[in-house]
């Protein structure tokens, strides 16, 4: 295997496969005991980090500030 002019590689498809890195898996080099090796990123955060800011009304069909007002007694 080669880096390419732009500092590429390619992982080979059995090892993709076989760690399951996909298309949009993210993954970082390290420096270890004088190798270079490639990990596997673990997504960050929770399901709630990774869906803020998509939903615009709760459940009971209140912004986020209206709800707030109204946990604070002011709405």
């Amino acid at each position: 295997m080669r880096v390419t002019i732009k500092g590429q590689v390619t992982v080979p498809k059995a090892l993709r496969e076989r760690f399951g890195i996909t298309r949009d898996t993210e993954v970082q080099f390290i420096a270890e005991r004088g190798k270079l090796v490639l990990v596997k990123r673990q997504p960050a955060g929770s399901v709630a980090s990774r869906i803020r800011g998509r939903v615009k009304r709760l459940p009971a069909g209140r912004t986020v500030d209206e709800y707030l007002a109204y946990t604070r007694g002011r709405g």
